[in-house]
């Protein structure tokens, strides 16, 4: 499969796993699942051609892991980044000390003032390393780290919990617990941190 099918076919499932299911007439139970041949049957019906091979490769190759079958791969369902009202089941766990968030620039001085919001999603994006922070804020612009101290969040009774691609998820990141990182092409404004 070439890279721009793969892209293409990974967007399509974000768009009715995690977004808009109607869009094409599939269900998602409380957890987020759906029947894999209904999903199939419906994608086709809609004029997106999906077959089970092909959906497999999807999500074994979608470099983000964004989407899960389960044990028996008759179901499946995305990560995390639900807009729609679901219930993954995660359980809290105990995060990194430090963990990363990327954005776009134009967005840093509104964040710093109220912090990492949730807003339509269910819960704020956290990654463990500077690298996926910085592809995740590339995807929205000029990209800028921001250093989030997970472990003074949990002491302060802040929940964590990490998907099963690996991102950490949580309510909401205070400014207090932010630090915009230090990079050569950041403009020097944007390495101060936060008052």
């Amino acid at each position: 499969m070439q890279a721009k099918e793969l892209i293409r076919l990974s967007k399509f499932l974000s768009l009715v796993l995690r977004h808009r299911p109607q869009l094409i007439g599939i269900i998602l139970d409380e957890q987020g699942w759906t029947d894999v041949p209904t999903l199939l049957q419906k994608a086709n019906a809609a004029g997106t051609p999906l077959d089970i091979e092909t959906l497999r490769f999807v999500v074994e190759n979608n470099n983000k892991k964004r989407f899960v079958l389960d044990e028996t791969k008759g179901r499946i369902r995305a990560a995390q980044g639900h807009s729609v009202e679901v219930a993954l089941g995660y359980s809290a766990q105990e995060p990194p000390e430090i963990l990363y968030h990327g954005t776009a620039e134009r967005f840093l001085k509104s964040i710093l003032e109220s912090g990492l919001q949730k807003r339509q999603r269910h819960h704020v994006h956290l990654s463990r390393d500077v690298e996926t922070a910085r592809s995740v804020g590339s995807r929205h612009g000029r990209p800028v780290i921001l250093e989030v101290r997970g472990g003074a969040m949990q002491n302060a009774g802040f929940q964590f919990f990490i998907s099963e691609n690996g991102v950490w998820l949580t309510d909401e990141v205070p400014a207090e617990y932010l630090r915009v990182l230090s990079f050569p092409d950041a403009e020097d404004a944007l390495n101060k941190p936060p008052a």
